[in-house]
């Protein structure tokens, strides 16, 4: 593999991406959909690495978002997964330490021993092949783990040397888990925003969980003033929405949230075996009670039964969506915005 010429077209795809954030200020969008960097820039970089998040901010998108699983000893740190071994060498540093299942979690080791694991490209864990073999090589480079402290820190330190404000989109992964083990996870990602400024609304930080009933109490028990948006993947529906009409789930929900996260694959008819009975009207609903609708994952090297990301994209439009989650936020960027003449 030419290692030479993958390292080339990343610098390259990095000094389009400084250009077009300076290139953003003249123009603007084309409509109202945010654009909101999915791991940061994982289409190009490892998901959940400063450099990614680097990158995504480069690319000018309305926010970045962050997974937060708890270590050991309580420290939020950035990772999609409440486990290990499909994004670092947690098997070659630590192979004693899985579990019976056979699984390295986060929360079995501090924080002092994730910082010694290096991030590769997502990869299965049987076959160490990579989910998306046309992405950054797997096992290239160096990229570490970082706390959610250091991101917020980072990105408002770029926003304010590149005058910008770049919104942070964090999730709580899987909270009953961590409460199993004795440790509340919301109540710790709430008191690390705050301490960075993110309160209310008004301050560019969204807050989204999958738990229905979590996400309840942190409206309710908790109290927070911050923009709530409650995630949805039909398939494994919570207890809260077994069995209740889109109509249903959507009022319950605004009875908590601010917006609704679908999987945007659910919306749409067609062949690929995920669309929910019911969901073509989730959009026009969650609209009738003031809900946002921010969609998951806009990506332009898993397209269905699209011709080309465009097309893909101009379905969101379609769908009247109000924001997407994509892994490519420079081209989601780029389409969404055009010059104002």
């Amino acid at each position: 593999m030419n290692y030479e010429l993958i390292f080339v077209k990343i610098i390259h795809r990095i000094l389009i991406s400084i250009l077009n954030c300076f290139i953003s200020c003249t123009v603007k969008r084309d409509s109202d959909i945010l654009v909101i960097a999915h791991r940061g820039a994982s289409g190009y970089l490892p998901e959940h690495t400063l450099p990614a998040k680097a990158l995504a901010f480069g690319m000018n998108p309305d926010y970045i978002e962050q997974d937060v699983v708890l270590s050991k000893d309580d420290v939020p740190v950035v990772i999609h997964d409440i486990h290990l071994e499909t994004t670092t060498n947690v098997q070659e540093l630590f192979p004693n330490r899985c579990r019976e299942d056979g699984r390295y979690y986060v929360i079995d080791f501090l924080w002092e021993e994730l910082q010694k694991l290096k991030v590769t490209e997502r990869f299965d864990a049987r076959t160490h092949q990579t989910v998306y073999p046309k992405r950054f090589p797997k096992d290239v480079a160096t990229f570490h783990l970082h706390t959610l402290s250091q991101e917020l820190e980072f990105i408002q330190g770029l926003n304010t040397s590149m005058q910008k404000n770049v919104g942070v989109y964090v999730e709580i992964k899987e909270p009953q888990f961590h409460r199993n083990h004795q440790k509340d996870i919301s109540k710790i990602v709430l008191k690390t925003l705050a301490y960075y400024g993110y309160t209310t609304k008004k301050d560019r930080c969204v807050l989204q969980c999958f738990d229905a009933v979590e996400l309840r109490r942190i409206r309710e028990e908790y109290q927070s003033k911050l923009f709530l948006v409650q995630l949805l993947e039909i398939g494994y529906l919570d207890a809260p929405f077994q069995n209740k009409s889109t109509q249903n789930i959507v009022q319950e929900i605004s009875e908590y949230a601010d917006g609704i996260g679908p999987w945007y694959k659910q919306l749409l008819p067609g062949k690929n075996q995920v669309t929910i009975d019911g969901f073509s009207e989730l959009v026009d609903l969650a609209h009738q009670q003031q809900l946002k609708v921010h969609a998951f994952t806009f990506r332009a090297d898993d397209l269905v039964e699209f011709s080309s990301f465009e097309a893909l994209l101009e379905k969101a439009k379609t769908l009247k969506l109000d924001g997407i989650f994509t892994d490519h936020p420079d081209l989601a960027v780029t389409y969404l915005k055009k010059k104002n003449h």
